[in-house]
């Protein structure tokens, strides 16, 4: 009996052996779609693939004419594109009738939308070998603005190869907004000790990046942390007498210090400034990102006494004030993190109207339902900002991620939200690969133009056939299966999930933690169990993306850390203090043994996609732990 079982398997991650509907391969889920039984457009291989090709290399940015063309003889597919003012801004009609296909918006914007769907409608005729039915799309976003945050602040500053290609599925998404989380990670002149190890951004970058951007519609929206998380410039003696906390001060995250500016020495502000001076002139967007979260130290240090005399909130408030002032000198509208001022909500009020706060919780249970409506109430724009869940986790959090992502558009839409900017974080050293990110990166997306949750269903199938080009569907079904292998561990929610919990708390105590005090070895083992279940898939698996090698090893390289993560806390638990330092000396240097082939293939696989800076330090934090084992 098992034997045939384990043949059904095989054949069903093999082939792909069942029909797929129109709609099925349609992301984000247009706003209206009225699909009628008769065909407008019959199958042909050839001009579908030639049309396919035509509109990915369509620049609409330089478009003027209102027709194109294509296709030759009988099989001829007449494509009309046509601005209509009368439609409001990105709101756009596809219609397909009788051989040919009318795309009107508003604006450009608005067509190439439409084109971007119109290609899944190709994708879908090619990949079910169908013809195009008659039908009509009427459509538009949710949220006007539809953005992405990527981290590279947190050793990953991706190679710009990477980031094209990043931006090129990113706008297949509708996306119409793109930041570069910024800390220390752009280089400016007069401070090359702080990026000199980490192969930051430059200006002539900058400059082919926004092109690449705008070509697609996309605003390429500076951001620069100016508060808070400036410890890769407090380290140094030369921003020294910036910092707020110089020794440890007694903070909500324990005893901290070098981590934010002092907003009571006027050195800060003129440092920012000249920050602002060098970065900003590089950008034709808008809006400007200044971060200012997690200032933690605020009142503790430094700027204690400012803040006994006016009030820590107030303090905060007027050191943002100064921000909005400089920014404003650069036509640029100031977006800036909200989690500080809910801190102080009565001074929300006093926000200029002119500023945008980045309203951001990542968790499940984040209440953007009772948040929101504070800014609102303030008359301020505002955008919703959730997460990926994928820092901290190794192989993912899919479902709190789905449901941080979802509950943030909901929100966002009820509460008039201005935008939605999906983060993608890289907390203790960037250890999740891109491939990881895609699934909570699409459907974040996708809930940005129109909350369907039936994306989050046909996640593994959309990931198969626009990002891995895998028509055995395993790929997407691997990795979707490993975003919640997590779950099995059964311990609380939090930042970390159990893999990332274990490795970074390898020194310190178990039994005293809400969530490592739940570990139970059953559990661990049923978590790898579910891990090796996903590797099985991907066994099968079968991408022909151009980066098809990257992925599968990527992956690869993920499931060895978090296993190994698993491996730790097991050992962990046969030993009565719980303590790694008690596990028998074989076992540790066993430990050691694994954990160093993942280092040396974090390693190599690291430049694939990334610059060389910021590898080490995210390689020695793992070094770290391998030194451990071997009480080095």
């Amino acid at each position: 009996m098992k034997k045939y079982a384990l043949l059904l398997l095989t054949l069903v991650f093999s082939m792909n052996i069942f029909a797929v509907s129109l709609q099925e391969y349609l992301v984000p889920t247009p706003q209206k779609i009225d699909i009628q039984t008769n065909t407008a457009i019959a199958y042909d291989e050839y001009q579908f693939i030639q049309m396919s090709n035509y509109l990915a290399q369509f620049n609409l940015s330089t478009w003027e004419d209102q027709s194109y063309f294509s296709g030759t003889g009988s099989a001829i597919i007449k494509l009309t594109l046509r601005v209509d003012p009368q439609y409001p801004n990105q709101e756009y009609r596809l219609l397909i009738k009788n051989q040919s296909v009318n795309i009107i918006g508003g604006q450009k914007e608005a067509i190439y939308y439409g084109i971007q769907t119109l290609r899944q409608i190709l994708a879908y005729g090619l990949s079910e070998k169908a013809g195009i039915p008659e039908l009509l799309v009427s459509d538009y976003p949710a949220i006007s603005s539809r953005g992405l945050m990527l981290d590279i602040s947190r050793n990953k500053v991706p190679t710009m190869q990477t980031l094209y290609q990043l931006v090129d599925w990113l706008s297949s998404l509708k996306i119409n907004e793109f930041q570069l989380y910024t800390e220390h990670a752009f280089a400016y002149k007069e401070h090359e000790i702080v990026w000199k190890d980490f192969s930051p951004m430059t200006p002539e970058e900058i400059a082919a990046l926004q092109k690449y951007c705008n070509d697609r519609f996309i605003d390429l929206v500076p951001n620069q942390n100016s508060f808070g998380h400036f410890e890769n410039w407090l380290r140094y003696d030369k921003y020294l007498p910036l910092a707020d906390c110089v020794e440890d001060c007694a903070t909500i995250w324990g005893a901290y210090k070098l981590s934010s500016l002092d907003p009571s020495n006027p050195g800060s502000f003129e440092l920012v400034k000249g920050l602002y001076a060098e970065l900003l002139p590089n950008f034709n967007s808008s809006y400007f990102n200044i971060g200012c979260d997690e200032t933690v130290e605020l009142g503790l240090g430094r700027s204690k006494a400012a803040c006994d005399s006016l009030g820590v909130g107030r303090v905060y408030l007027n050191y943002l004030l100064k921000l909005n002032e400089e920014v404003r000198k650069y036509g640029k509208v100031a977006q800036f993190w909200g989690d500080i001022i809910l801190n102080h909500e009565d001074l929300i009020p006093e926000i200029p109207k002119d500023m945008i706060p980045m309203v951001w919780g990542y968790d499940s249970k984040f209440r953007f339902d009772t948040i929101l409506p504070k800014f609102r109430r303030a008359g301020l724009d505002f955008y919703v900002c959730p997460g990926t869940s994928t820092w901290r986790s190794i192989i993912g959090k899919n479902n709190i991620a789905f449901t941080n992502l979802r509950n943030a558009a909901i929100y966002g839409k009820e509460n008039h939200a201005k935008g939605m900017l999906v983060t993608n974080w890289g907390d203790h050293g960037h250890w999740q690969p891109l491939s990881v990110c895609y699934a909570p990166m699409m459907v974040g997306c996708s809930y940005a133009w129109n909350c369907d949750t039936s994306v989050v269903r046909r996640a593994a199938f959309l990931l198969n056939e626009y990002v891995f080009n895998d028509k055995t569907q395993n790929t997407g079904l691997a990795l979707m299966r490993l975003g919640n292998a997590y779950e099995k561990a059964k311990i609380p929610e939090g930042v970390a999930n159990i893999f990332h919990v274990l490795l970074n708390r390898y020194a310190w105590k178990m039994k005293n933690q809400y969530q490592t005090k739940e570990i139970t070895v059953a559990n661990l083992r049923k978590t790898e169990a579910e891990i090796d279940s996903a590797l099985q898939i991907l066994k099968h698996a079968r991408p022909e993306c151009a980066d098809a090698n990257i992925v599968l090893a990527e992956i690869e390289q993920a499931t060895d850390l978090a296993k190994h993560a698993l491996h730790l806390g097991i050992e962990r638990m046969q030993v009565k203090s719980y303590q790694t330092l008690d596990i028998p000396m074989d076992k540790r240097k066993k430990l050691a043994r694994e954990l160093q082939q993942i280092i040396d293939n974090h390693k190599r696989l690291w430049v694939k996609r990334n610059r060389p800076g910021g590898l080490q330090e995210s390689a020695g934090r793992m070094q770290k732990i391998h030194d451990y084992y071997l009480g080095k």
